[in-house]
């Protein structure tokens, strides 16, 4: 009898014990499932936290960089208009800062800059590339837009004009003084025929009867160029800014860039010789309002509103400042 008793309490004990455990194990699933709806709602109330500060703030600014405006706080996107601005890749600094004195004074108008060489820009603007104003470093790629009739007519006109120059670190104890002697170079960046600036460093050339006459310099192959230099390493590069970085990095000795290229880097890079004019020709920067299917009355309004502005003497004045000479 008092074993079947002890057996009674040593089962209810087993029982017991088992539903401590149980209710145990149920309040922490209980405390896990309800932290982590805790810990849902603070991720969700953060998002919407940073959605509503997103809104607040809308962005401007070109391909290269997105600069916030204050003006765009009072607007957004969806109130804009938006122009397609192609440049010269040499334009980048000084059209971005062209943008922001712009944008205080037209707070609807959104510019999309898009730079490049002035010859891909011209290749991507037949190829059907939506553009409302472009914005060369030579004449070649104009001529070539305008006979393609892809010009709106009466809105060509000379903006600008700029300088080639041949440059090296500062402190490299280059040999080269110039054009005449790049042979003395260990490594060259030269930029393709098709940009601008390859062109004209390669007609200079032409005229210091360093390379052989062509039709067009632009023709002239880079390892043409390393042949007639006596095999001195010629590293081809797609737009005068690539030229500048190989130069500024130090992988290559010397290069040939603008004048205005050196803005912000007067530290760090010296000029070895300007190049005259007789040289490398008239380096004149163009610019004109683009035949555009897809943009409507008011994107036409205000790309021509904006062509304009680069004319003004606000605009010259932003240019002299980054070593452009304005043409008029």
């Amino acid at each position: 009898m008092r074993e079947q008793e002890a057996g009674k309490r040593r089962k209810m004990r087993e029982k017991t014990g088992w539903n401590k455990k149980f209710v145990v194990i149920l309040a922490a699933m209980v405390t896990v499932i309800f932290c982590a709806a805790c810990g849902n709602r603070t991720e969700a109330d953060k998002h919407a936290e940073t959605s509503g500060k997103d809104k607040d703030t809308e962005t401007s600014g070109t391909d290269k960089d997105t600069k916030t405006s204050a003006t765009d706080k009072d607007t957004g996107d969806a109130d804009k208009t938006e122009i397609q601005v192609f440049i010269a890749a040499s334009l980048q600094n000084v059209m971005e800062q062209l943008a922001e004195d712009y944008y205080r004074q037209h707070p609807n108008v959104k510019i999309a800059y898009h730079a490049e060489s002035s010859g891909t820009l011209l290749t991507q603007i037949q190829e059907g590339y939506a553009c409302d104003i472009f914005f060369s470093a030579a004449q070649k790629q104009m001529d070539q837009l305008e006979k393609d009739g892809l010009v709106v007519e009466g809105t060509r006109t000379d903006v600008v004009r700029n300088q080639v120059v041949v440059i090296a670190g500062k402190g490299s104890g280059t040999k080269v003084t110039g054009l005449s002697d790049l042979e003395n170079a260990q490594s060259i960046a030269l930029a393709d025929g098709s940009v601008p600036v390859g062109r004209y460093t390669r007609q200079a050339l032409v005229n210091l009867g360093k390379l052989k006459e062509a039709d067009d310099a632009a023709a002239i192959t880079t390892a043409e160029i390393q042949k007639t230099l006596g095999g001195t390493q010629v590293s081809e590069q797609g737009n005068v800014s690539k030229v500048l970085l190989a130069v500024v990095e130090g992988s290559c000795e010397v290069g040939t860039v603008y004048q205005t290229d050196l803005y912000g880097y007067e530290d760090e890079l010296e000029i070895l010789e300007t190049v005259s004019y007789d040289l490398s020709g008239d380096v004149v920067y163009p610019a004109a309002q683009v035949v555009n299917e897809e943009a409507d009355e008011a994107q036409s309004k205000a790309a021509a509103e904006f062509a304009a502005y680069l004319l003004s003497d606000e605009a010259k004045a932003v240019f002299e400042a980054f070593y452009y000479k304005p043409v008029t």
